[in-house]
């Protein structure tokens, strides 16, 4: 197996910098992570703080404690792992093997996995397809990567660290070994312990510790040193294994002549929703997101009327049935009708995942009609209002005063938009 390895060291920093204005990030010693007051810990900091001993999985009270002048910025999760997911999409159009992480709070965010096995007909020689790879990825994430390419996971990670920007560390075909035998012996296991006894022993690199006999380390360092001598000695102990990709389903429908009333168009949307719930269904899958779009007719519409109008609506639970799908976006639809005849409809079913079954009560004739009863709290609210439909929780009911015995909470409508 072939494996490059694309490194971007502090990705979540540039990120960061990329999203401000040119010229308005601050500059200095920051720290990415929450507020110094908060019980957070540091995910990302730059060569100023880092040159002060912050570093990442610090507690944020005590990087303030290292550095009061520091500028600590709040996490953006959610656009840092949007910006990955959109690198993961791209780099799945070079290779169908591709792994790594979109979870900013991982350690291992920033590294992206792509097995390369056979592509060199496709897309060129290795270095030819990090260029390729590097130059994709550019709209997406900031600045260039490192570039590591080995036979195995963890050469293939120490190849990336060890790289130069634009010039990637390539391992020949079974020469891991050899490769890591003059690397540094920390990289063997994040353990500081063990690395602090590593070097006690003058074990200070890789080929020193693949000489030692794997019975001493085990004995020594027990289930930690039996990876590390098999990570010395350029064995997979942790085996690639790729994303799944994202799964949707989509379908569109020209409607001519053009439909103006809702009640005709809930015939089209019924027969589309029952489409997509079909093949869901014969996936054994659940959708947990509709998209809608609708491309509408402007010919007798006032002036700045929108082209098309989107709807996004999250499913209180995910979902194969067409008849709930068009229920709920049906709802959507009649709080705010489209304002144009529409001429085209398109549906995506998104967020798709194993279907869940669901256990009954053999007794019980409604327990289904229960179940849903997410499912009627939001169309509920769709049509009469969030602020007039709410839910109910009971907190206490042992409580002296009747109105400590439960809480009111809104309704979740599932707006995704």
């Amino acid at each position: 197996m072939r494996l490059l390895h694309l490194l971007w060291p502090h990705l979540l920093l540039d990120l960061a910098r990329a999203r401000q204005p040119s010229g308005s990030f601050p500059t200095g010693v920051v720290v990415i992570g929450g507020q110094p007051w908060t019980d957070g810990t540091v995910l990302d900091a730059s060569p100023e703080a880092r040159r002060l001993e912050i570093r990442r999985g610090l507690p944020l009270g005590t990087a303030h404690r290292l550095a009061p002048e520091a500028t600590f910025l709040d996490p953006a999760a959610e656009l840092d792992a949007a910006a990955a997911e959109a690198a993961f999409g791209r780099l799945g159009d070079f290779s169908p093997g591709v792994a790594g992480t979109s979870d900013p709070a991982d350690p291992a965010f920033g590294r992206f996995e792509i097995q390369i096995d056979g592509l060199e007909r496709l897309w060129g020689a290795e270095p030819r397809l990090v260029e390729r790879l590097t130059a994709a990825l550019k709209p997406m994430l900031p600045g260039a990567p490192r570039a590591g390419i080995a036979g195995t996971r963890f050469a293939a990670t120490v190849a990336a660290g060890h790289a130069l920007v634009g010039k990637p560390a390539i391992v020949p075909p079974g020469a891991e070994t050899m490769w890591l035998a003059h690397r540094p012996a920390r990289l063997l296991t994040p353990d500081p312990d063990v690395r602090a006894r590593l070097a006690r022993f003058g074990l200070r690199r890789i080929g020193a510790v693949a000489a030692l006999p794997r019975s001493a380390l085990v004995a020594r360092f027990g289930d930690e040193g039996a990876r590390i001598h098999a990570r010395a000695n350029g064995e997979e102990i942790v085996h690639f294994r790729p994303r799944r990709s994202a799964q949707r389903v989509v379908l569109a429908l020209p409607i001519e002549p053009a439909v103006a009333d809702l009640e005709p168009f809930r015939f089209l949307l019924r027969r589309v929703a029952a489409a997509l719930a079909d093949q869901l269904l014969a996936r054994g899958s659940a959708a947990g997101l509709a998209r809608l779009k609708l491309e509408l007719d402007l010919a007798f519409a006032p002036a700045g009327t929108p082209s098309a109008v989107r709807v996004d609506q999250r499913f209180p639970e995910p979902t194969a049935e067409a008849e709930a799908i068009e229920r709920l976006l049906f709802a959507r639809l009649e709080r705010q009708p489209p304002p144009a005849p529409v001429v085209r409809l398109e549906l995506e079913l998104a967020d798709v995942v194993p279907a869940a079954g669901q256990q009954i009560p053999l007794f019980v004739p409604q327990a289904a009609r229960n179940a849903r009863l997410a499912w009627q709290l939001a169309r509920l609210a769709l049509t009469f209002g969030e602020d007039r439909i709410q839910r109910v929780e009971l907190t206490d009911p042992e409580a002296p005063l009747a109105d400590r015995r439960w809480q009111w909470h809104p309704v979740d409508v599932g707006d995704a938009s």
